[in-house]
């Protein structure tokens, strides 16, 4: 049986005590106490030996170490440099792991394949909520090694993640990820499995990277959902032609791929984006 020594109200305080460390709000720190939760996690990631695994927040490590027993490898990314000392301590007893100090978002990708002895195949992290969605959309686009990613987000999060063409939760951000990934598993986590309780709920989610376009047309796709979206009270036409887009070009391009221009962007799956940044190429060239 998986988990973490550390996932238990009591051994994550002794820890914390010991090395004088307080949860810091301003980071999104809520620790996980639950080892079943741990246990979830590790099923969902379907780890082995020969995995790479870059995780972001380890916090004390309660993840970290469940991961490692199960990894080739652990390189993990921690902002507050008040955890330093307790993630050395997991590098000196474990020589499978590494880290590095600094923000997630700013730390170069070669920096964290060369800590991690090559790049990481598997993303498994407990996201801090108030960067999860950059971080996912970031490491997806930028570390193309990466072959699933199993993280905890805020519950909202999850549902934008999750959500599909015509339900409100689905905007830009969900179908960019669908350029890269598909969801392929989820489970809830209620906040009395961590310490402090947050005041949100959360959620697992698994993506696996199944991209819908090559890495170089991931770019002006993107620019085109993003452009979609702007306006999302408007027609898809009107919210494009705002951000730039010549409208005898779109409604060309509206007409070539078969998308009403008077629909708006909420409406259209990831594939419908793909098929109108085609049309606009075309009409382009």
């Amino acid at each position: 049986m998986g988990g973490s020594p550390l996932a238990s109200p009591g051994a994550t305080r002794a820890l914390l005590e010991a090395y004088g460390l307080a949860t810091k709000h301003s980071l999104g720190q809520n620790f996980l106490v639950n080892n079943r939760v741990i246990e979830k996690i590790e099923d969902l990631a379907e780890l082995a030996p020969t995995n790479r695994v870059l995780e972001v927040g380890p916090g004390i490590g309660t993840l970290t170490l469940a991961l490692l027993a199960e990894a080739g490898h652990v390189v993990s990314v921690e902002m507050d440099r008040e955890l330093e000392p307790v993630l050395s301590a997991h590098a000196a007893a474990h020589p499978n792991f590494s880290y590095l100090m600094g923000d997630a978002l700013r730390v170069p990708a070669e920096k964290i394949a060369e800590a991690a002895g090559g790049e990481p195949d598997v993303l498994v992290a407990n996201l801090p909520y108030n960067v999860a969605a950059t971080v996912i959309l970031r490491y997806l686009q930028e570390m193309g090694s990466l072959r699933r990613l199993v993280v905890m987000v805020q519950a909202e999060v999850a549902d934008r993640i999750c959500a599909s063409s015509g339900n409100r939760t689905y905007g830009a951000y969900t179908a960019k990820l669908a350029l890269l990934a598909r969801v392929t598993g989820r489970f809830e986590v209620g906040p009395g499995n961590f310490m402090p309780p947050p005041h949100v709920n959360s959620a697992v989610v698994r993506m696996d990277r199944a991209p819908l376009v090559a890495p170089e047309l991931v770019g002006p796709v993107s620019a085109v959902i993003d452009a979609a979206f702007a306006q999302r009270r408007k027609t898809i036409r009107n919210s494009m032609s705002a951000s730039g887009y010549d409208k005898g070009e779109l409604d060309a391009a509206f007409a070539a791929c078969g998308i009403s221009p008077t629909c708006r962007a909420e409406t259209l799956a990831p594939e419908d984006f793909v098929r109108l940044s085609e049309a606009l190429t075309h009409t382009n060239s």
